[in-house]
């Protein structure tokens, strides 16, 4: 794996100072996708999601988006159905479409 960005380094630092920081996960999770350390980005998301906070609709999108990049349309689906039901919950009408228009291109 190549070296890790100082962006990486500081969100990685930040998290030390506030490990429940949603916002930071995300965020490192993110950056972990961006330079190709796919495994621990979908870590991030996953152990994001399984904490529940409710602000982190976004994880499932770009998970389900990871999955489809990878060609992995049946975890793509799957990721994308449950952020969709948890969007639609939320009241969130513009996270549900954005995932559904993901969805939809899988097939």
């Amino acid at each position: 794996m190549a070296e890790k960005s100082p962006r990486r380094l500081k969100l990685e630092e930040s998290l030390r100072d506030d490990p429940t920081d949603s916002f930071l996960r995300y965020g490192l999770a993110l950056q972990c996708l961006r330079e190709g350390d796919v495994a621990e980005g979908r870590e991030r998301l996953l152990a994001l999601i399984a904490d529940g906070p409710d602000d982190e609709i976004a994880a499932y999108q770009q998970l389900g988006q990871s999955y489809a990049e990878a060609e992995e349309f049946e975890d793509a689906a799957r990721v994308l159905r449950t952020g969709v039901a948890k969007a639609r919950a939320k009241g969130d009408a513009h996270a549900a479409a954005e995932m559904e228009g993901l969805l939809d291109s899988l097939d």
